[in-house]
């Protein structure tokens, strides 16, 4: 079994090493992956009231255009990136840096199969977000190792993905859930400075849920879940 102090401890090792590549890296997966949208405020309010009713259908279809663009470039690229960015911290864990990761599943020639997998994953989740947001977040933690089993074999059948995320997490979903609890406070700390502070939280977040992956994959594979060679694992 895992604790939270264990992978942390981990964590930091790894990062005491290469913490700056690991900080671009991250920086990379929470741009492509950040809700840019804002909550309203009064100076949004007086911005649209000194509109006209033409000026405010052009900005409306100017932010839809945005927007459309912003969920392109996140399905089509971003879900690569993530990948890439999910390599680099495994590998980094297992003393192997290497930023060039990033880029992995574009030169792995693996680009429709990761695309699938990650989209089918994605769709999953927001269909049982639908039905209530508590069944939302159980199916989110899951399918969370996706990202990390294609990092490892980007060319898995994207359901065979699914599956085997289902049943890594299987028992683990609500320590997984206090993991994540374990990081709000430094995300607090990070919001001080006007947020600027949470990007650099973000590298030790990413290398604990890493070094997670790695403890669930080993176990998946003693439970016979999966094989060494199917996640291309070194015996």
């Amino acid at each position: 079994m895992w604790t939270r102090a264990d992978l942390k401890e981990s964590a930091k090792a790894v990062l005491k090493t290469n913490y700056w590549q690991a900080f671009v890296v991250a920086l990379v997966i929470f741009l492509i992956g950040v809700d840019g949208s804002n909550g309203g405020n009064s100076s949004g309010w007086r911005f649209w009231g000194n509109k006209s009713y033409l000026e405010n259908t052009k900005i409306v279809f100017m932010l839809f255009c945005i927007g459309i663009i912003a969920v392109a470039v996140r399905i089509f690229v971003g879900y690569m990136l993530e990948v890439g960015g999910r390599k680099f911290f495994i590998r980094a864990a297992e003393g192997e840096s290497q930023m060039s990761y990033l880029g992995y599943v574009f030169k792995e020639g693996a680009y429709w199969n990761v695309f699938k997998a990650m989209f089918y994953r994605g769709i999953l989740v927001f269909l049982w977000t639908l039905l209530l947001i508590i069944p939302g977040i159980v199916k989110g933690y899951a399918y969370s190792m996706v990202p990390y089993i294609l990092a490892d074999n980007p060319n898995m059948d994207y359901k065979r993905a699914k599956e085997l995320s289902n049943q890594m997490t299987m028992g683990q979903k609500m320590d997984m859930w206090v993991l994540d609890l374990s990081f709000i406070g430094w995300y607090l700390l990070g919001a001080i400075a006007f947020g600027i502070g949470v990007v650099f939280v973000n590298p030790y977040c990413y290398a604990t849920k890493a070094e997670l992956y790695k403890v669930l994959r080993e176990e998946a594979v003693k439970k016979g879940y999966c094989t060494f060679w199917e996640l291309n694992m070194t015996y």
